[in-house]
C-alpha cells in the first residue's frame, strides 16, 4: 500500500504536460504539474499517460522503472485505483528553455485494499522533472518519490 501511495505521487510528480511555448517564453512548472495532479485525482489515466516522455524515469525505493509502456503500467495503471486526493506542497523549482523541475512534500489518501480494511495517509517528498520537446510540448521525464510508512486514518 505504501508503495502504491508514492508510486501515486511520483507519477504525480512524474506529471508531463503537453503545454506549448515558445522557446522564449517561461514555462510554469507549477501549472504544468496542477494539470498533472488535477488529472490524477479525477482517474483519466489516459491523460496522465499523454503527459509521459517515451522515455519517462520512475524512482521510488528500490523500484525503478523506465520507459513510458513500463511507467504507464507499474505506476500509473496500477496505482491510480489505490489513492485519492493527491496533494504537492512545493518547496523549491526552477526552469531554464528546456527543462523544468519542482521538487517539496505530497500527501494522499491510500484506499484499503480489501472491504472492512482502513483507509490510509500517504505522505513524503517528490521531485518531478519536466523536459521539452523538439515540437514544443513538455512531457514529465523523471519522477522521483520518497515515502514514509502509510498511516492508518
Amino acid at each position: 500500500m505504501k508503495a502504491l501511495a508514492y508510486s501515486l505521487v511520483l507519477g504525480l510528480l512524474s506529471v508531463a504536460c503537453t503545454t506549448s511555448t515558445t522557446s522564449t517564453e517561461p514555462v510554469n512548472v507549477q501549472e504544468m504539474n496542477q494539470q498533472f495532479i488535477r488529472a490524477w485525482n479525477s482517474k483519466e489515466s489516459d491523460k496522465i499517460i499523454a503527459y509521459l516522455a517515451d522515455d519517462v524515469q520512475f524512482v521510488q525505493g528500490s523500484s525503478h522503472w523506465q520507459g513510458k509502456s513500463e511507467v504507464s503500467n507499474k505506476w500509473v495503471r496500477e496505482t491510480l485505483p489505490t489513492l485519492d486526493d493527491l496533494k504537492t506542497y512545493a518547496v523549491s523549482s526552477g526552469t531554464d528553455e528546456k527543462t523544468a523541475y519542482e521538487a517539496g512534500t505530497f500527501s494522499v489518501d491510500v484506499l484499503p485494499a480489501n472491504q472492512g480494511e482502513p483507509h490510509g495517509t500517504g505522505e513524503g517528498n517528490y521531485m518531478l522533472l519536466w523536459k521539452k520537446g523538439t515540437d514544443n510540448n513538455w512531457k514529465l521525464s523523471y519522477a522521483q518519490l520518497e515515502d514514509l510508512p502509510v498511516h492508518v486514518k
